[in-house]
C-alpha cells in the first residue's frame, strides 16, 4: 500500500479547493496524501486559498503540509496525482460564454450548447499543456480531471495521457445517490444495483435494484416522493415517467430548453456575473480575515444556493443536504485512494468507450459506472441504449469531437460544425453568428486558427 503521496492542484486558488483538502483530513482518506502543492495563474489566489486550508480543523491524522508553487513546472515533479480545475479565462470568460450566446437568441450556460462549446476551445488548450507537462515531468503520475467541460477536456487529454487521465464530475452520483435514498435502496458502496448511461451532463439513471427487484419505476410512479429531491423538482412526474428513467439535471437545458432560454434571458444577470460579483473582493478579504474559514464558508453557501436557480421558482430553495457539499470532492478522493491503493472502488467516472456503446466510437469519453483500481479506471458492462437515449448522445458526441478537433488542431471549419450541429443551436446562421461572436469576444481564439 502507498501511502504518503504528493497531490498537486492544478487551479490550486479554485474556490472548491477546500473541500478536497478537508476531506483528505477524513476518514476514510486521511494519511493518504501527504503533501499538497497548490499551482494557480493568479499566484494571490492560492496564497489566499491555503490561508483557509490553514484554518481548517485537524482530524486524528496530520493534515497534509501545504505548499504554493509559482510554476507547474516547479510543482509537477515527485507528482504522484494531479487534481486539475482550471477556469480558463476566470470569471469574466464564462460572463462573455454566456452574453455571447444570449445575444444570438441561444441558450448562455456555462458547460451546455454554445457557451459549452466556447468554454472547452478554451480549456482544452490549456489543459494541454498541463497534460504535456505531466507526461514530461511526471510521467507515472495520474490525472483526475474536473476541468470544464470534462468530458471534452478528459477526451482530449487521453491522447497525451492514456488511460492515465480520468475524468470526474458529481452531478449524475449525486443523482444516483438522492434517487436511491428517496427510493430506500442501500447501495453499499457497490453500483451493481445501478444503470447510469450518458455523456458529461447529459445521461439517465434506468435502473435502481436493491437486489431483488428494480425499485425505480414505484419511484417514477410516486409524485410525493420525486417532489422530495433535486431532480424529481426540477423535471416533475411526466417527463421521467415518459422516459422510463430519471435525466441528469443538465438535461433541463434540453428537455425544457425554451423555458430554460427564457428564463435566462429574462434575468437581470447571468449565473456567471452573479458569481463574478459574489466574489469580486472574496480574495483580499480571505488573505485579510482573522477567519477566512468562516468568510470561506459563508461564501460557499451562498454560491451553492444559487446553482440551476433558472429551473426554479423564487420561492423554492436547495436542500440542505445539496448546500452542505460533500459532492465532487469525495468522488476525485475515491479515484486517488483506489489509484494508489489498488482497493477497488465503483464510481460513475468519464472513461474511454472502447466496446460499451458500439453505435459510439471506440475512443469516445462517456460517463458510466466505472471500476477504478491501481491499473486505472474501466467502464462496466452497460445495457444498449435506447433510440432516444442513442440519438441525443450521439448528436453530442459528434459536437464534442468536433469542438476537440477545433481546440487542438486549431480548426475553424471544425468549431463552426460543432456549433452548427449542437441540438441547441437551431440555425447555420446563429451558429455562424456565435461563433465570430466568440471570436471578438476573445480574440485570442481568433488569432488561433490555422490557415
Amino acid at each position: 500500500m502507498s501511502t504518503g503521496a504528493t497531490l498537486v492542484i492544478v487551479g490550486g486558488g479554485g474556490f472548491r479547493v477546500p473541500l478536497v483538502y478537508r476531506a483528505l483530513s477524513q476518514a476514510p482518506f486521511a494519511g493518504l496524501v501527504s503533501r499538497v502543492v497548490l499551482v494557480d495563474s493568479l499566484p494571490d489566489r492560492a496564497h489566499a486559498i491555503a490561508r483557509v486550508l490553514g484554518a481548517l480543523p485537524s482530524g486524528a491524522v496530520p493534515a497534509p503540509s501545504v505548499r504554493v508553487a509559482a510554476r507547474l513546472e516547479e510543482a509537477l515533479p515527485g507528482a504522484d496525482l494531479v487534481f486539475a480545475a482550471v477556469r480558463s479565462g476566470g470569471a469574466d470568460g464564462r460572463v462573455l460564454d454566456e452574453r455571447v450566446a444570449l445575444a444570438s437568441g441561444l441558450l448562455g450556460q456555462e458547460t451546455v450548447g454554445a457557451g459549452g462549446i466556447s468554454y472547452a476551445l478554451r480549456s482544452i488548450p490549456d489543459m494541454m499543456c498541463v497534460a504535456t507537462l505531466m507526461r514530461d515531468l511526471a510521467p507515472d503520475a495520474w490525472l483526475i480531471n474536473f476541468t470544464n467541460p470534462a468530458g471534452m477536456v478528459t477526451e482530449a487529454l487521453s491522447a497525451v495521457l492514456g488511460h492515465r487521465v480520468i475524468g470526474i464530475c458529481d452531478s449524475a452520483s449525486g443523482l444516483v445517490t438522492r434517487a436511491a435514498r428517496a427510493a430506500g435502496v442501500d447501495l453499499r458502496g457497490s453500483l451493481a444495483g445501478v444503470d447510469y448511461v450518458g455523456l458529461n451532463h447529459l445521461g439517465w439513471l434506468r435502473r435502481l435494484d436493491d437486489g431483488g427487484a428494480d425499485r425505480l419505476p414505484g419511484l417514477l410512479a410516486d409524485a410525493p416522493r420525486l417532489a422530495g429531491f433535486e431532480e424529481g423538482r426540477l423535471f416533475g412526474p411526466d417527463l421521467p415517467r415518459v422516459l422510463g428513467a430519471l435525466p441528469n439535471e443538465y438535461l433541463f437545458y434540453y428537455y425544457f430548453h425554451r423555458e430554460a432560454l427564457r428564463s435566462i434571458g429574462a434575468a437581470d444577470r447571468t449565473r456567471g456575473e452573479t458569481l463574478r460579483d459574489q466574489q469580486a473582493d472574496l480574495f483580499p478579504r480571505l488573505v485579510a480575515a482573522e477567519d477566512p474559514l468562516a468568510v470561506w464558508e459563508a461564501a460557499r453557501r451562498e454560491r451553492e444556493s444559487g446553482y440551476l436557480a433558472e429551473a426554479r421558482t423564487a420561492e423554492e430553495e436547495r436542500d440542505e443536504a445539496d448546500l452542505a457539499g460533500g459532492g465532487y470532492e469525495r468522488v476525485a478522493l475515491q479515484v486517488m485512494r483506489s489509484l494508489l491503493t489498488g482497493r477497488r472502488a465503483e464510481l460513475i467516472l468519464n472513461v474511454r468507450n472502447g466496446a460499451t456503446f458500439g453505435a459510439l466510437p471506440a475512443d469516445a469519453v462517456v460517463e458510466v459506472p466505472s471500476v477504478v483500481d491501481a491499473d486505472g479506471a474501466r467502464p462496466l458492462p452497460a445495457a444498449p441504449l435506447s433510440a432516444h437515449q442513442l440519438g441525443l448522445m450521439a448528436a453530442v458526441k459528434a459536437v464534442e469531437q468536433d469542438t476537440v478537433r477545433a481546440a487542438v488542431h486549431r480548426d475553424r471549419d471544425a468549431a463552426l460544425r460543432a456549433f452548427a450541429g449542437h441540438p441547441l443551436v437551431d440555425s447555420f446562421h446563429a451558429a455562424t453568428r456565435v461563433l465570430v461572436g466568440y471570436e471578438e469576444a476573445f480574440p485570442a481564439l481568433k488569432a488561433s486558427w490555422s490557415d
